[in-house]
C-alpha cells in the first residue's frame, strides 16, 4: 500500500521559481523584461502562428515531391497544429474585437 504525503506549500519558492518578487512583480535582475506589454506577447503569437502554417506549407510540398525523409504523419500532425493555432488566432480577434465594440457603445 502506498502512501502519499503532501509537502506544505512554500509560497516564497513558487514565487521566485516564477520570476516574481514577493510583490507578484517581475524581477528585472538588471535588465528588462522581454515580452511584458501585450502588443509584444500578441506579436510573438502572431509570428509562432505563421511560422506553424509555414511548416506545414513546407512538409506538405516535401510530401508532394515525395521527399522520403518527410512522412505524411508528420506533415498531417503540422497541418493540424497550424490549424488548431490559426483557430485559436481567429478567436481572440474576434474577443478583441467585440471588446473593442462593447467599449465604443458604452454610455459615458
Amino acid at each position: 500500500m502506498n502512501v502519499t504525503s503532501l509537502k506544505p506549500f512554500d509560497f516564497a519558492q513558487a514565487v521566485a521559481r516564477a520570476g516574481l518578487d514577493t510583490n507578484g512583480l517581475p524581477v528585472n535582475k538588471g535588465k528588462a523584461v522581454q515580452g511584458a506589454d501585450f502588443s509584444s506577447a500578441l506579436t510573438q503569437a502572431l509570428k509562432g502562428v505563421s511560422s506553424s502554417q509555414n511548416q506545414a506549407a513546407e512538409m506538405q510540398r516535401q510530401v508532394q515531391m515525395d521527399n522520403p525523409t518527410v512522412s505524411i504523419e508528420e506533415t498531417m500532425v503540422a497541418m493540424q497544429k497550424a490549424q488548431i493555432g490559426f483557430q485559436a488566432t481567429l478567436q481572440v480577434r474576434n474577443k478583441l474585437v467585440q471588446a473593442y465594440s462593447d467599449i465604443m457603445n458604452m454610455s459615458i
